[in-house]
């Protein structure tokens, strides 16, 4: 909005109007304006939340090895961050970009499904809240549409990068003069590395194009799916889904940025990406949203985020992964997410075969793993085998997990972008 009237402005030299078409300036007012709007009206919806007694059931004392209750603590803090990202996007955006469209109604879409398992959660009284195949439903339905539409969409184009042999044996990237759809993605660690969805389908003929674009809306759908449901487990102690989507989200901005310079894309041999700057305004608002938050969600929590925020930042970040083609390098970047996401399935599924054969058998002490660090041997259940009981050591406060988890997640973005010159 504001966006469109400077730049209308901007035809009759009104002084500073022009400063509206730097993405810069547009990027650092949404960050902090969201951190604002996060701090503002977080104070106000907790309090309003207090009133009437909204609260997510009371975790047992008993799980906890320093005998921490979280009583009375209001949940639907995503509400927070969905209103804090809209209103600095909505007021900075381009509206009329594809990329920040397909940011938007997937904040929406997920918001909105988080939101239906937190209500039947608090409301309805059902600690399962939304059934999980309608979660799974609402996560594949989003990334079907975010990749259908970046198959179809005119707007979705990229200007592929080349490498040219000059006579000095010196090697130059540049891009190709026209934009086009491509379904080649960046993979780390690999010199010429670009790949290419169609070539994966060769086997299809003369198909292989049209095949490729099937396995990349699949590819999509896995990823959205993936990254929301891992960000969801990892959302089970004071600040800790918060902290680690800011630092994601802050390395996917340093590729957006990237992605939409092309003296940058070339620098970095990777694909230009126009209109893929207004990501940049997005996730400006995404991480200014994420540390607002915190504010009020570090430890000890005063309200969380429950699925209503989690869900969505996932889905946030998975979408903006696909858009820049930089979906391959998620499962460094979010490995927190994955490993969260595996140490359930395994626990589940072992537990489940050994089962069968009559015996009670787990591999973890608890899941998602970040429990593990905080669960006493005195908490095990003394009818199950443990095949990890003696790791960790002694429990850990949340406090100090969670900071960890959070240096982690530091050391796995800076992985995440070093492997742009690693190859």
């Amino acid at each position: 909005m504001l966006y469109y009237i400077f730049r209308f402005l901007e035809q009759y030299n009104i002084p500073g109007a022009h400063i509206w078409s730097y993405i810069s300036f547009r990027s650092l007012l949404a960050l902090i304006l969201s951190l604002l709007i996060s701090a503002w009206f977080g104070e106000y919806f907790i309090k309003w939340m207090k009133r009437r007694n909204i609260a997510e059931t009371a975790r047992d004392v008993s799980i906890d090895p320093f005998g921490v209750e979280k009583k009375g603590v209001p949940t639907m803090g995503g509400i927070i961050i969905i209103v804090s990202i809209l209103i600095p996007v909505l007021l900075l955006g381009r509206m009329r970009n594809i990329y920040l469209l397909l940011m938007i109604i997937t904040t929406l879409w997920l918001g909105f499904l988080g939101f239906a398992d937190d209500y039947i959660k608090i409301f309805r009284k059902n600690k399962d809240g939304l059934k999980g195949r309608y979660k799974i439903i609402g996560q594949v339905s989003i990334g079907f549409i975010v990749g259908l539409t970046l198959w179809l969409s005119p707007d979705a184009v990229v200007r592929e990068n080349v490498s040219e042999m000059k006579q000095n044996s010196e090697v130059v990237i540049k891009h190709k003069t026209e934009p086009v759809k491509s379904l080649q993605t960046t993979i780390p660690f690999i010199k010429n590395h670009n790949l290419n969805y169609s070539d994966i389908m060769s086997f299809c003929g003369k198909y292989k194009v049209a095949a490729g674009w099937v396995l990349f809306v699949i590819m999509t759908i896995i990823v959205v799916t993936a990254v929301s449901n891992g960000a969801n487990l990892n959302d089970g102690m004071d600040g800790m889904c918060a902290g680690n989507s800011a630092i994601v989200g802050v390395t996917l901005l340093i590729f957006a940025y990237v992605s939409s310079h092309i003296v940058y894309a070339a620098y970095f041999d990777i694909m230009y990406i126009p209109g893929s700057q207004e990501l940049v305004v997005f996730l400006s608002a995404f991480v200014g949203a994420m540390i607002g938050f915190l504010w009020y969600n570090a430890y000890p929590a005063q309200i969380f985020m429950g699925d209503t925020g989690s869900l969505t930042i996932g889905g946030i970040i998975g979408v903006c992964a696909v858009i820049i083609h930089k979906e391959l390098m998620l499962p460094l970047l979010c490995s927190i997410f994955f490993i969260e996401s595996l140490s359930v399935i395994i626990q589940t599924q072992w537990f489940k075969l050994q089962k069968r054969k009559g015996k009670r058998v787990r591999v973890f002490r608890a899941t998602p793993i970040h429990d593990t660090f905080r669960k006493l041997d005195s908490q095990l259940d003394p009818t199950s085998i443990y095949l990890l009981k003696g790791w960790p050591h002694r429990p850990f406060h949340e406090s100090k997990i969670t900071i960890r988890f959070w240096i982690t997640t530091i050391i796995l973005a800076a992985l995440t972008i070093i492997t742009l010159k690693i190859r």
